[in-house]
């Protein structure tokens, strides 16, 4: 599947989504960003929404874009975040802040040793942390994205990306 099968399966009521995401995947559309973050933010935001039509028609839109490492890191990021955004939501909700001081005893290596670019590892945790709803690690990784100099613009685009990819999903569920 390619993103132009991808925006033709949207339905008619998606049709704002449909727009935005022939943005969102653009240098223009997303300011701030290369071209290579647009697509591995894409595919880590694809691979959050854990549909496999979002996932295909993304992975066919990256993929020339991309080398065997990137896809294994951002892979590595959706993941790491899978467990991350649970463990760390609940110990941000929970009443009793205690949990919050206790250590996570999780393996988290991955994340000082990506195999891509740190930053751009980040941006891939950003936008999949959004998607997932963990407030405590957005902030964490909107803190180290913009030590290392990427714009609130960068920053932004990369969640208005996140949003889309979702969005597409949704509209994409709700028809099945």
């Amino acid at each position: 599947m390619s993103i132009k099968e991808l925006k033709s399966a949207l339905p008619e009521f998606a049709k704002d989504i449909k727009l935005n995401l022939g943005s969102v995947l653009t240098e223009e559309g997303s300011a701030g960003l290369t071209e290579a973050q647009i697509a591995m933010i894409a595919l880590g935001s694809a691979y959050a929404t854990k549909d496999r039509e979002v996932i295909q028609g993304i992975t066919g839109a990256v993929e020339t874009l991309l080398s065997a490492e990137d896809i294994t890191a951002v892979k590595a990021a959706t993941t790491i975040m899978a467990m991350n955004n649970v463990y760390y939501r609940f110990t941000h909700l929970v009443s009793d802040q205690g949990y919050a001081s206790m250590p996570a005893k999780l393996r988290m290596n991955v994340m000082a040793n990506p195999g891509i670019d740190k930053v751009d590892f980040e941006l891939i945790s950003l936008a999949v942390s959004a998607i997932e709803g963990c407030g405590l690690c957005i902030d964490s990784h909107v803190a180290v994205i913009a030590k290392h100099g990427i714009s609130k613009e960068g920053i932004q685009s990369s969640i208005r990306i996140a949003a889309t990819i979702n969005a597409v999903s949704q509209a994409l569920d709700i028809e099945r």
